[in-house]
């Protein structure tokens, strides 16, 4: 019922504004005007819930899922950009001008003050230029810190515009109940950012971690090993991911989402699986033992334990296999009785990380270049594949775990609800979204 519980918050904090609007406000006004205020209301409430929904709070992404907080992030996003780009359009042909002795409460009438307006105006730009550079993020090519840095400074200003904008050019914004609900409504907003970008740096300087192993898997993946400095270490679930940031202050936007390939059961030190692909993962095999590093963490929730499912079926392609490996070893060191199977995608045989380790579990591996010789499943991990490993029954009551390029898990969760594999007892994880 978490899910539930926290999308009806989500819907009673969106809806509150508009409800005491209707309430607090004065005499109905054209049905035109009445939507084109309640879509500017609407858009503004969703605009300041999407800083909870930015997958940095563990109430949200741990209990429900990161890729479900995210999805959601961007949908509401876009429908709050489309209810923001439809508010002004809808007050055509509503007389406006300075104040009427007869209306003082701009029931008939739309203000033309310039301040009250441009800050609408320039919030209504900046809210379309933030979508764009969302969606285009990949397209556009610059670093995460610098589109992290710009996300974060541009939605706080549009935040801020809008509350000027709302209580000085809104009708019902400029009631005074209504004033105290949007600030108070922005504080919580504003407040999120204030937690991750200064109280979570605070918190992670008293508990610094240390780099003590930087080893090379195959040509272009390598393992970073971290232990505590200083305390007890981090309590989290195998499968779970740290934002991990290694040899920069705290405070400075360079970290990075990795999920962790150690198990709890393991010992305090944590383990990461890093393949060679942006700015800061090229520089991996270069980090000295001893540097300093901070993780905020844990969060997701692709996790195994605490479920009563017969069978664990593991599906990685490429580094996808980080989660799964802490899974697979926190159910050795557990001495977990489940059956298990793991499919594990790559491209090239010298791509496949740990295969002394995964010779105790029962693997398939899967190449789209294969060498000559190679005797193994060659191609992709697709339906095909899937119908060979597992039998019908495994498809009913396993609990299917999955994690790697998207088209992968795409395909794979498609065909496991075709074979009829409940929705909860399929586990995914994305670190990309378009």
């Amino acid at each position: 019922m978490k899910p539930l519980f926290l999308i009806g918050i989500y819907l009673a904090a969106v809806t509150l504004p508009l409800i005491l609007s209707v309430l607090l406000g004065g005499p109905p006004r054209q049905f035109h005007q009445e939507l084109a205020s309640a879509l500017g209301i609407l858009a503004f409430a969703m605009i300041l819930m999407e800083f909870i929904l930015s997958g940095r709070f563990r109430a949200t992404s741990n209990g429900v899922g990161l890729d479900k907080t995210m999805r959601m992030h961007q949908i509401m996003a876009r429908v709050a950009l489309v209810f923001a780009l439809l508010h002004p359009l809808l007050y055509q042909g509503t007389p406006s001008g300075g104040p009427r002795p007869w209306d003082p409460d701009r029931q008939l009438t739309l203000t033309t003050d310039f301040s009250a307006l441009s800050t609408g105006i320039l919030a209504y730009l900046l809210l379309a230029a933030l979508a764009v550079m969302a969606i285009g993020r990949n397209q556009l090519d610059y670093k995460y810190e610098t589109w992290r840095l710009l996300h974060g400074v541009l939605a706080l200003l549009i935040a801020v515009l809008l509350l000027h904008h709302t209580v000085t050019a809104g009708r019902y914004g400029a009631h005074p109940v209504m004033t105290w609900v949007w600030l108070l409504m922005t504080g919580v907003a504003v407040g999120s950012l204030l937690v991750v970008y200064l109280v979570v740096p605070f918190w992670q300087k008293a508990r610094p971690w240390r780099v003590s192993s930087v080893v090379r898997l195959t040509p272009a993946q390598w393992e970073l090993i971290i232990e505590p400095q200083g305390h007890s270490g981090l309590e989290y679930r195998a499968g779970q991911f740290v934002w991990l940031n290694v040899g920069h202050s705290p405070f400075a936007l360079k970290e990075n989402p990795f999920s962790m390939s150690s198990a709890p059961a393991g010992g305090a030190n944590i383990s990461f699986m890093i393949k060679e692909l942006g700015d800061f993962t090229r520089t991996i095999g270069q980090i000295k033992n001893g540097t300093t590093a901070y993780v905020d963490g844990p969060y997701g929730n692709l996790c195994i334990d605490n479920r009563a499912e017969p069978g664990v079926a593991l599906i990685a392609g490429g580094v996808g296999l980080a989660p799964l490996l802490g899974i697979l070893r926190q159910m050795r060191l557990t001495g977990d009785p489940r059956r298990v199977k793991l499919i594990y995608g790559n491209r090239a045989f010298d791509q496949i990380a740990y295969h002394e380790e995964l010779r105790q579990t029962d693997v398939t591996y899967v190449l789209s270049e294969p060498p000559e010789g190679w005797e193994g499943e060659t191609g992709f991990i697709d339906a095909a594949l899937l119908d060979r490993v597992f039998a019908e029954r495994e498809f009913r009551e396993w609990v299917f775990v999955i994690c790697g390029p998207v088209i992968m898990m795409d395909i794979v969760e498609k065909h496991l609800a075709t074979k009829g594999t409940p929705s909860h007892r399929i586990l995914s994880e994305r670190f990309s979204y378009d």
